[in-house]
C-alpha cells in the first residue's frame, strides 16, 4: 500500500516548480508509505508515490514504467488477481521486470486502456502519465476503499491521497463549505465527488478521470446493481450457500498473498470470525488476531473475542481503550479523517492499528462489507418495521418492535408509548418514498445543523442535502426491492464515504497497515445483490446466508449471538474540566466565535445539558463529536499553516522523464 500524489499543468506553458511540490505532498502522507519514495518529472507534470512495501520487497519501486517507457504509474492499492493477469502478459510476450503487481496495471493500461479496469479485483487508486499523448489517467477501486482527492483550477491540476497534501501546494485555498458541512450532518459524509472543503474533490468510487489540454473527463466504469423485483432468481438456499463458501473462500485466499506478515481483526461478532475460519483453514499457520476491548461495558465484546481467539488458537493481542484515550487521540485521529466525525468510533481502530504496527504486522484481513450487503445492519430491520406499522399507524404494539433493535440505548427501552411515535414515526405512511429506509435516520442526524452559526445556518437554509440524494440515484432504482435501494444506500454513501474512509483506510493507514475486505471482493458483492432478500433478511434474521454458511466453522455462540454494532464511548470527558487542554480551546468562546461556525451559546448549553444528565441522548453525543471534530478540523487544516518537511524525502528517487 502506498500513498501517491501529483502536479500537471496541463494548459500552461511555463515551467512549475513540480518536484518541490511533489515532495511537499509526498511529505505529508509519509505514513502511508514509509519504506521509499520517488518521483517522476515531465514538462510541466511531477507525479510521485511514498511506498509501503508488501509484495515484492525488493523491486517494486515507483515510479514505474511499462515495456515502452511511454506509460509512467503511481500506484496506491493491491490487485489480487496480478498472478493471473501477469501470467497472461507473458503468454503475449511481454517481458516484465519485477514480480509485483504495480508492473502488471501498467502493462495492463499499455495494453487495454481504460478497460484494464474491468479485468483487476482489488483496491485500488492509481495515476498513470501517457508520454505521448501528455495525458493523465486516474482510477479508483469499485467501492472507494482506497482515496483520491484532486483539484483543478486555471488549467492546473494536482491529487494527493490525501487532502492534507494538497494543502501544502500555495495555490490551493483552504476553506468549509457550509452545504457540504450540511451534508455530513445528515449522511455523516458528503455525497462524492465532495469533500469539507471549496474546491476540493473526490474521485468517485468505480470512475476513472482524463486530464489533458482539452480539460478533464470523467466516466464510470462498474456500478452497484441489483435485479428489479421480477428478475430475482429463485435460488435455493443450498445452492447459494456452496456457490458463497466457494467465493469467500477464494476472495480470503486471494488476500493472503504478500511477502510480510498478515494478521486479522477479530471482533468477536460473526462476520470477522467467518473471515478468521477461512484463513485458519486456507494457511493452518500462527495467525496473530487482534480486538478492541471497552471498560464501559456498554460497547464490550471482550468475552466473545477471547472465545474465538481460543477456538481458532491465534496468537492474539487484546487492546482495552478508555476514555481518556479516546479524548487524548481525538485531534490526531481528525488530522487522519479530514472530515468531521460523529461518533468516536474512529479513534479505537486508530489505536488499534497502531497495536498491529508495534507487532510488526503490515497487513489485516477484516470483515467490512458483510452488513451492507448481507442486510447486517438494524437500519434494515427499522425499515421493515416501520413499513409494517404503517399499515396500522395507530398501534401499540408494532412500534414497540422497534425497541428490541436497540437493547444498547437505554432512553429508548424507558421511552413511553407517544415518544416511541415521535422518534420513529417521522414521516411514517410514506413508504413509496425511495429513500425511506433513511429518511429518519438523516432527519435525525441533521439536528445537529441547529448548532450553526447565523452565517453558516443562513448560507444553506435554502439547501436540503437529502434533495441530492433523489437526483444521484440509478434509473432503475425503482424497480428494486424495498431490501436492495436500502442497501444501495447504505453501501454508496455511509459505507464508501465513512465506513470505509474515516473508519477504515485513514486509521489503518494513519500508522502504515494495509486494510484487506474479503466481503468487499467485487464477486461477492456482486453475487449477494443477486440473492432473494430473504436469504439475506429472514423475517428479522440478519446475514440469514452468512449464519447458515458459518456453522461448524465458528462457536455456535457467537453466530447465535444479538447483533452488536460497533460502538465506542462518545466520552462525556468532552465536555468536562478533565479533558485534554486542546478541546477545551477549541470549544472556547474565543475559538467558537473566530472560527464563527457554530453558536457559541447553544454549544455552551449542550455541554452544560452533558454534564447534567447521566445518560445523554444519541444526537446530543452526535453533535458534541460534530462540534468537537469540525472545530479541530478546521483549527488544524485553516487556522493553522500546513506545514511538510521534504527533507523527509532526502533518498527520493527522482526519474527525470525530459532527458528520455
Amino acid at each position: 500500500m502506498c500513498g501517491i500524489a501529483g502536479v500537471y499543468n496541463y494548459q500552461s506553458i511555463k515551467e512549475p516548480s513540480t518536484e518541490r511540490n511533489v515532495k511537499k505532498m509526498l511529505s505529508l502522507i509519509r505514513h502511508r508509505g514509509p519504506d521509499e519514495s520517488g518521483i517522476y518529472l515531465d514538462r510541466n507534470l511531477g507525479i510521485g508515490s511514498v511506498r509501503l512495501s508488501i509484495i515484492d520487497l525488493s523491486s517494486g519501486q515507483q515510479p514505474m514504467a511499462d515495456e515502452t517507457e511511454r506509460f509512467w504509474i503511481v500506484y496506491n492499492g493491491e490487485i489480487f488477481n496480478f498472478p493471473q493477469l501477469r501470467t497472461d502478459l507473458l503468454k503475449k510476450g511481454i517481458r516484465l521486470k519485477t514480480n509485483c503487481d504495480t508492473e502488471v496495471v501498467v502493462q495492463m493500461f499499455a495494453l487495454y486502456g481504460s478497460d484494464c479496469l474491468k479485468q483487476f479485483n482489488g483496491q485500488f487508486a492509481f495515476c498513470i502519465w501517457d508520454k505521448v499523448k501528455k495525458e493523465l489517467f486516474l482510477a479508483r477501486d469499485r467501492v472507494g476503499i482506497r482515496p483520491l482527492f484532486y483539484w483543478s483550477q486555471n488549467g492546473a491540476f494536482a491529487f494527493c491521497s490525501e487532502i492534507k497534501g494538497l494543502f501544502s501546494l500555495d495555490q490551493i485555498e483552504r476553506s468549509l463549505n457550509p452545504d457540504n458541512l450540511a451534508q455530513i450532518f445528515t449522511f455523516w459524509t458528503t455525497l462524492t465527488p465532495k469533500t469539507p472543503f471549496t474546491n476540493i474533490f473526490e474521485l468517485q468510487p468505480g470512475h476513472f478521470m482524463c486530464v489533458n489540454s482539452e480539460g478533464i473527463q470523467f466516466e464510470k466504469y462498474w456500478s452497484l446493481n441489483f435485479p428489479s423485483r421480477e428478475e430475482l432468481q429463485a435460488t435455493t438456499l443450498s445452492d447459494s450457500l456452496e456457490e458463497f463458501d466457494e467465493l469467500l473462500h477464494d476472495a480470503v485466499k486471494i488476500r493472503l498473498k504478500a511477502d510480510v506478515p498478515v494478521g486479522a481483526y477479530l471482533s468477536g461478532g460473526l462476520d470477522s470470525s467467518v473471515t478468521t475460519a477461512y484463513i485458519k483453514d486456507i494457511d493452518p499457520q500462527v495467525l496473530n488476531t487482534f480486538s478492541i476491548g471497552f471498560k464501559d461495558k456498554a460497547f464490550d465484546e471482550t468475552a466473545y473475542q477471547e472465545e474465538a481467539a481460543r477456538f481458532f488458537n491465534t496468537n492474539h493481542t487484546a487492546f482495552t481503550c478508555t476514555t481518556d484515550e479516546i479524548a487524548d487521540n481525538f485531534a490526531e485521529t481528525v488530522w487522519h479523517t479530514e472530515f468531521p466525525i460523529l461518533r468516536t468510533s474512529p479513534i479505537p481502530m486508530f489505536l488499534l492499528s497502531k497495536k498491529v504496527r508495534e507487532s510488526n504486522i503490515k497487513v489485516v484481513i477484516t470483515g467490512e462489507g458483510a452488513d451492507e450487503f448481507l442486510a447486517g445492519y438494524n437500519i434494515f430491520k427499522e425499515a421493515k418495521i416501520r413499513r409494517f406499522w404503517a399499515n396500522e399507524p395507530n398501534s401499540k404494539s408494532r412500534p414497540k418492535l422497534l425497541t428490541k433493535l436497540y437493547p444498547y440505548l437505554q432512553r429508548l427501552q424507558d421511552a413511553p408509548d407517544f415518544a416511541l411515535k415521535m422518534f420513529f414515526g417521522y414521516k411514517l405512511n410514506e413508504t413509496d418514498d425511495p429513500l425511506y429506509s433513511h429518511i429518519l435516520r438523516w432527519n435525525n442526524t441533521s439536528r445537529i445543523k441547529s448548532f450553526l452559526s447565523d452565517d453558516f445556518a443562513d448560507r444553506i437554509k435554502n439547501d436540503n442535502p437529502i434533495n441530492e440524494v433523489y437526483k444521484t440515484l440509478p434509473d432503475h432504482f425503482e424497480k428494486w426491492s424495498d431490501l436492495a435501494k436500502s442497501q444501495y444506500l447504505e453501501a454508496t454513501i455511509f459505507m464508501s464515504g465513512y465506513l470505509l474512509s474515516s473508519q477504515g483506510d485513514r486509521m489503518a493507514m494513519g500508522n502504515s497497515v494495509e486494510g484487506r475486505y474479503p466481503f468487499l471482493d467485487y464477486r461477492v458483492i456482486e453475487f449477494c445483490s443477486q440473492l432473494p432478500d430473504n436469504q439475506k433478511l429472514n423475517c428479522l434474521n440478519e446475514k440469514f446466508i452468512l449464519k447458515k454458511l458459518s456453522q461448524g466453522k465458528i462457536p455456535n455462540s457467537i453466530t447465535n449471538r444479538p447483533k452488536q454494532p460497533y460502538r465506542a464511548p462518545i466520552a462525556s470527558i468532552l465536555g468536562q474540566d478533565g479533558a485534554p487542554n486542546y478541546i477545551n480551546e477549541v470549544l472556547s468562546a474565543d475559538l467558537l466565535k473566530s472560527f464563527g461556525i457554530f453558536n457559541l451559546i447553544k454549544v455552551d448549553a449542550l455541554i452544560a445539558k452533558t454534564r447534567r444528565q447521566n445518560i445523554v441522548a444519541e444526537v446530543d453525543q452526535m453533535a458534541i463529536a460534530a462540534i468537537l471534530s469540525t472545530q479541530l478540523l478546521y483549527k488544524i487544516f485553516i487556522a493553522e499553516p500546513i506545514i511538510s518537511n521534504i527533507d523527509d524525502l532526502i533518498h527520493c528517487r527522482i526519474i527525470d522523464g525530459t532527458k528520455n
